[in-house]
């Protein structure tokens, strides 16, 4: 999947009558009629490219178009690095799962939360065990007590239909 930086007017594209023009070093030519900052651009043998058409009046740049394209690419890929996307991990249980299964299902959401992803945790209750929700809160209890240590309640327990729901994130830092 190929990254496009947005569309910039170069040139001859660039509508605005005068413009703010800045050199390939980054310094300030000053405001140019059009045709003078084309021709600038043109005894460089660079292009000039539109970087602020909103501005009074747009702002442009003389530089090649080709290496402001890779720059914007490189960019754009650096902020995609950095930004961590959370996921949400889902654990299953029901009211009579056994204390071993328990603690099983307890290590593996300390391992999703210490990767950075929040945790659900969903009790499942079938027919006459909607009677005992006091039991699906004891099994939740045992995992917000397993976890104390690596995780803050995001969302605290409670029912969406025949499920009691509660999800745990990762502590924020600072």
């Amino acid at each position: 999947m190929p990254i496009s930086p947005k569309n910039y007017r170069i040139n001859e594209r660039i509508r605005a009558p005068e413009v703010r023009v800045i050199d390939p070093e980054g310094n300030q030519i000053g405001v140019l009629a059009i045709e003078e900052a084309r021709g600038e651009a043109e005894s460089r043998d660079l292009d000039l490219i539109e970087l602020a058409p909103d501005g009074q009046p747009p702002v442009c740049r003389i530089m090649d178009y080709g290496k402001f394209r890779y720059e914007q690419q490189k960019k754009i890929k650096e902020a995609a690095k950095k930004s961590k996307q959370v996921e949400l991990k889902t654990i299953r249980v029901r009211p009579n799962t056994d204390v071993h299964d328990i603690n099983f299902k307890l290590q593996r959401a300390i391992k999703f939360l210490e990767k950075g992803n929040k945790v659900k945790f969903n009790v499942i209750f079938r027919g006459p065990e909607l009677r005992h929700k006091h039991i699906g809160r004891q099994q939740l209890q045992k995992f917000i007590d397993g976890c104390q240590e690596c995780a803050e309640i995001d969302s605290p327990p409670h029912m969406e239909g025949n499920q009691m729901i509660m999800i745990l994130r990762p502590p924020k830092i600072g």
